[in-house]
């Protein structure tokens, strides 16, 4: 008999994964100035002769219910007896029902007048009128962003493939990393490029020959751009977290002037990282790999207990410097066996900067650090407090989807960005309820 309600609610426009606010005959569910309603059924065969056998039957159409008076007379009798108000009825056809909405004229519970309607041998069922939701998250902010995402106006957007793959255009209408901090360790950048304009905050060198032209930033100009080349500027790409502040920190060399192949030393790359954990910066990409190192080991295990977030590139090798190292976040591409723990981020031809002003694709793990320390600064952005890597890595893992994984990205920035202000929202009310 609960497929008879249900399909008499279906009639309604509602459904176990839908909603709907105003059913057929304006009946709205139950709210605020309402009584409580209930739905009940009642039996509607249409009362005709039979046909003559061998005969096409005729078929049960809206004018049966003209035949059926007992329904009607029904629907009044139990109005009456039981003091209902019917808001609207109709007819479900396939069933042979009628099916009327009630609503209950004083202050008796729905239970208790279900349960009368129930002992009534002429209602078929009877049951609550109750509200069907969709089965979707939303953003309980205080101030629901229901904006369209944004339309960019660079010039070279269509080319960067990676960004629909990961949800950026979505996610940048909720955060772009507005407020926070990266240290990029590697070769120095392109201060100069059209496409950094206002993104760099501060350079550091800690390498002793300079190089004689920018040309020689390559492998640091790409990844800058990767992570933070300016939005909506009419020129170039758009960058992962076009809003967050770069600080340079410049411990690599370019080997040759036509390739992006750089190296760093343990020296160069040690100061490079102290000079990190003392400015403060809660988040570093390290798109380099090497073997183990106990010194630079040790200055990240420094940094990790203070809080700070490093994401690099992984290798082949397990313990290969800085993936190696517990707690540091490790990004490969996904044309690769994905190694444990690391995520999948889209790596093969992404579209960048080059030095003096150009542009062009990069492949490698590099890019995919890169990629998922600008999403990492989207969260952060978007966080109340200063999230730990734990916390990042958790949420990151938890939102992930099959389909993020099969189209080459293991992760689902917009989901994180959902969950993570979910659960801010209901800090806040739990924060509230306890005062």
């Amino acid at each position: 008999m609960r497929a008879i309600v249900h399909a008499c609610l279906l009639s309604l426009g509602l459904s176990a994964v839908g909603s709907a606010t105003t059913p057929p005959d304006s009946v709205a569910v139950q709210g605020v100035g309402h009584h409580a309603r209930v739905v009940v059924t009642f039996a509607n065969a249409p009362h005709q002769s039979p046909a003559p056998a061998g005969s096409t039957g005729r078929r049960y159409t809206g004018d049966g219910y003209l035949l059926a008076q007992s329904a009607h007379a029904e629907a009044k009798r139990v109005a009456s007896k039981y003091a209902l108000k019917e808001i609207a009825n109709w007819p479900i056809r396939a069933l042979a029902v009628h099916c009327v909405v009630y609503e209950i004229l004083d202050n008796r519970s729905v239970a208790a007048v279900v349960a009368a309607l129930s002992k009534d041998s002429n209602v078929a069922l009877a049951e609550p009128l109750s509200e069907f939701h969709t089965l979707t998250d939303t953003r309980p902010t205080d101030s629901q962003d229901t904006a369209a995402p944004p339309a960019y106006n660079d010039q070279y957007y269509d080319m960067q493939t990676s960004l629909p793959a990961l949800g950026i255009p979505g996610a940048h209408k909720h955060s772009q990393g507005a407020g926070v901090r990266i240290a990029l360790i590697d070769t120095g950048v392109d201060t100069h490029h059209p496409d950094l304009r206002g993104r760099i905050a501060r350079t550091h060198s800690f390498v002793d020959a300079q190089p004689s032209s920018a040309g020689s930033y390559r492998h640091g100009t790409a990844m800058a751009g990767l992570i933070a080349a300016d939005a909506n500027n009419y020129i170039g790409i758009v960058g992962i977290a076009p809003l967050a502040q770069l600080e340079i920190f410049e411990a690599c060399w370019q080997l040759h002037p036509d390739n992006d192949e750089a190296v760093c030393n343990t020296f160069t790359l040690a100061k490079a990282l102290a000079a990190a954990l003392d400015s403060g910066i809660p988040l570093v990409n390290l798109s380099i790999a090497g073997p183990p190192d106990p010194l630079l080991a040790a200055l990240i295990q420094a940094a990790l207990k203070r809080g700070v977030i490093f994401v690099g590139a992984a290798a082949e090798s397990l313990d290969a410097f800085p993936t190696g190292i517990q707690g540091v976040i490790a990004a490969q591409g996904e044309q690769h066996p994905l190694r444990a723990g690391a995520f999948a981020v889209p790596a093969n031809r992404i579209f960048t900067l080059r030095p003096d002003g150009q542009y062009d694709f990069e492949s490698g793990s590099s890019v995919a650090a890169a990629e998922l320390t600008g999403v990492i600064a989207l969260l952060m952005s978007a966080a109340t407090s200063r999230p730990g890597t734990n916390e990042i890595v958790s949420l990151l893992k938890e939102t992930a989807g099959a389909e993020n994984t099969a189209s080459g990205s293991g992760i689902d920035v917009n989901a994180a960005l959902v969950t993570l202000d979910l659960d801010q929202h209901r800090g806040r009310l739990a924060a509230r309820e306890a005062h």
